[in-house]
């Protein structure tokens, strides 16, 4: 642990001193944040402080509450920290919800105040907007509980949770990302892909950029010519950080430019379909790492090297154990607000209710899937992640989702000359027949949460096929 982070963390619950401390320090004309043009931390600072200004003149004191429904955008970051800085509670919203769905989620958290957008300027597929904020007060209530951020799960498999995070845990995942080997080093980049609304983009990439001394740059345009050009923009190592949905993107790219400073790219989310690790590593011969998180607690396992595939070291810092075929991360507290449920988190073990194995000796983690991925056909038991495994490995498959709705039902998103047919055919010499899907639905494109995992709602994909 760096003498920083382990100085700081004592009584982080109450103080905002944190973000200066950890997120805001450094020269000057350090670099920090690239957007349309850098931004040094003396810059940082004074937007956060004009910012800080602004909430409190709103009424925000520490120990208050405030949402942001903001796009991902300068604006976004400083009003972040200036909110932190304050001592209150920040609740983020996806800037893609509905504004029926913000209703509700403001209707069921009750901030102070909430920062919305009041002109955007952004282009289509643009990654950072260009945004004139609004602030205004709500009818709402200090904050309940000591959480610094309180965010909505992804819902990619049901409704959404509300799971808060202190200051110190934020640290705390600050510290296992400062003792990862591979994450990007002081003066390296950090090409953002994933949102900054969710813990991947919002620890992995602006945190930890912040903390280590790393550029924070997303690119113009979420495109993979876009984001090959951010990567091209300076000679400094770039890291690209996103979701297997950027993995796409990137093996989409025809003819990509040779990329001398493209150090790596690191994923959260599902394991990618052999088929697209092809494509990227043919394309680009880098590292194509992943991740294993979860919203509750951030990163729980690496591979960034992809030395390990499928398996992941657990981070340092937490214990991951497997008990009954599920595992389970340490985790002092219980992350959820207004939800007591034992099968979530109990004597401090988050259940992530993914199934998997942990290696006694080298404490290799392989997340094999949904524990509730276990079907009985015809007497017989299948494993659905088996059977969806499967289907990834198969040429031409870019995303698969395998359920059981009466039958074993497969969703996929292909590519030519790929077709259910062949698929079928496919899976015929590599399966048993009672573990075969019975229905096989071409999706185009397939449904992805906000995060870009794929959906796995069982409504959602109903839909999406008619």
């Amino acid at each position: 642990m760096t003498k920083g982070l382990s100085a700081t963390r004592a009584g982080l619950e109450t103080s905002p001193e944190w973000v200066d401390e950890i997120l805001l320090a450094g020269r000057d004309t350090e670099i920090c944040i690239r957007v349309d043009g850098p931004i040094d931390r003396s810059a940082l600072r004074r937007m956060v402080a004009e910012r800080q200004s602004r909430l409190e003149a709103a009424g925000l004191v520490a120990g208050g509450s405030l949402a942001l429904r903001l796009p991902p955008s300068v604006a976004y970051i400083a009003n972040l920290l200036a909110g932190w800085r304050i001592g209150a509670q920040v609740i983020l919203l996806d800037h893609r919800l509905t504004q029926f769905e913000v209703d509700k989620a403001l209707e069921r958290l009750a901030p102070q105040v909430v920062v919305a957008p009041q002109t955007v300027r952004s282009s289509a597929l643009r990654a950072f907007a260009d945004v004139e904020e609004s602030v205004s007060t709500y009818p709402g209530r200090p904050a309940a509980t000591p959480h610094a951020v309180v965010q909505l799960s992804s819902g990619s498999t049901g409704p959404s949770k509300v799971i808060g995070r202190t200051a110190a845990d934020l640290v705390a995942e600050l510290d296992r990302y400062t003792r990862i080997d591979g994450v990007p080093e002081r003066g390296e980049r950090i090409i953002v892909l994933a949102s900054m609304v969710h813990v991947l983009g919002l620890v992995g990439g602006l945190l930890y950029g912040l903390h280590a001394g790393a550029v924070v740059q997303p690119p113009e345009r979420l495109t993979g010519d876009s984001i090959l050009d951010a990567v091209a923009s300076e000679p400094t190592p770039a890291t690209v950080l996103g979701v297997p949905f950027h993995i796409g993107l990137l093996a989409s790219v025809l003819d990509p430019p040779k990329l001398p400073s493209l150090k790596r790219m690191t994923t959260g989310g599902e394991l990618q379909p052999a088929a697209v690790l092809g494509a990227f590593d043919a394309k680009y011969g880098v590292p194509l790492g992943n991740m294993w998180g979860m919203t509750e607690v951030g990163v729980i396992a690496t591979d960034l090297f992809g030395e390990h595939r499928p398996s992941l070291m657990p981070a340092p810092g937490l214990d991951v154990v497997e008990r009954d075929g599920e595992l389970l991360v340490s985790r002092p507290q219980s992350p959820y607000i207004g939800l007591v449920d034992p099968t979530r988190w109990a004597d401090g073990w988050l259940h992530t209710k993914d199934a998997g194995t942990v290696d006694p000796e080298t404490r290799l983690v392989t997340v094999k899937g949904r524990l509730d991925s276990q079907v009985s056909v015809g007497g017989l038991k299948v494993d659905l992640t088996e059977v969806e495994a499967t289907l990834g490995e198969l040429p031409g498959v870019l995303a698969a989702v395998v359920l059981f709705d009466e039958v074993i039902t497969a969703y996929v998103q292909l590519a030519a000359p790929a077709t259910a047919d062949s698929v079928d055919a496919a899976l015929a010499e590599r399966l048993a027949a009672y573990k075969r899907p019975r229905r096989v639905h071409v999706l185009d494109p397939f449904p992805r949460t906000t995060t870009g995992k794929l959906v796995r709602d069982r409504s959602v994909l109903k839909a999406a096929t008619s």
